[in-house]
């Protein structure tokens, strides 16, 4: 499974893909939050808060985390070197996992960088200081979660086809509609609102955000990614017979 995710990881910063996915995710994230007008520019909100980030980067992560995975099978696929790698002295959960931990971890790795926000608002706070560390940290904790959840449904998508494009817009769809999509339909469900937004991600992630870590909330991220990658393992066996 390290040897996967090493070999991942040494993919992504081998070619362009890595720096091109870390450098846009903080050239939008920055252009909006410190220079374009508009609600989610913390400089014209006028507090001392990190709110307009943590709405921010979910929708941008909609679009990123399925061009980092979009290649993980669908690539091996074309390639046909998805039977040499099934064939290797390791379980088709380690496989899966090492995909998994890869993608995950160049995530991590564009995340790092916005900590510098929260140094920038704590410092810009009147008084110096005056920033809720945390409701920050939750939505710190929340936004890995949400990643961890993003990252295994792409790698799902990309076992259904060699063709990357095809990948990267079923799982664009498909982490739209956990994130955004129940949201959206409970409001046609009467009398169940509640029921059905609290299948979607933007509930949990929400409830996170609060400073709250609540292990329902844990527990629902944990269900949705390992679902996904149990779905993963279910296909490549298919592939496999």
């Amino acid at each position: 499974m390290k040897a996967i995710a090493l070999r991942e990881i040494k993919s992504f910063f081998g070619s362009q893909i890595g720096y091109l996915v870390i450098g846009l995710f903080l050239l939008l994230n920055g252009l909006f939050l410190w220079v374009f007008d508009g609600e989610y520019n913390i400089l014209q909100s006028g507090f001392a808060d990190l709110s307009p980030f943590f709405t921010l980067a979910p929708w941008i992560f909609i679009f990123l985390i399925p061009a980092v995975t979009m290649r993980s099978f669908s690539d091996e696929k074309k390639q046909g070197t998805i039977e040499l790698l099934l064939t290797k002295p390791l379980s088709l959960w380690q496989i899966v996992k090492g995909k998994f931990l890869g993608s995950f971890i160049l995530i991590v790795i564009a995340l790092i960088p916005t900590l510098i926000y929260v140094y920038v608002i704590n410092s810009l706070g009147m008084p110096e200081g005056n920033i809720d560390m945390g409701r920050t940290m939750g939505s710190y904790f929340g936004l890995l979660f949400l990643v961890a959840a993003y990252t295994s449904i792409g790698i799902f998508t990309s076992t259904l086809s060699e063709n990357q494009i095809v990948a990267f817009l079923l799982s664009v769809f498909l982490c739209f509609l956990f994130y955004f999509g129940f949201e959206g339909i409970s409001t046609y469900t009467k009398g169940f609102e509640g029921a059905v937004s609290q299948i979607g991600m933007d509930y949990h992630f929400k409830s996170m955000s609060r400073g709250v870590l609540d292990t329902r909330d844990i527990l629902y991220f944990v269900s949705v990614a390992f679902l996904f990658l149990s779905f993963t393992v279910f296909k490549l066996k298919s592939l496999k017979s």
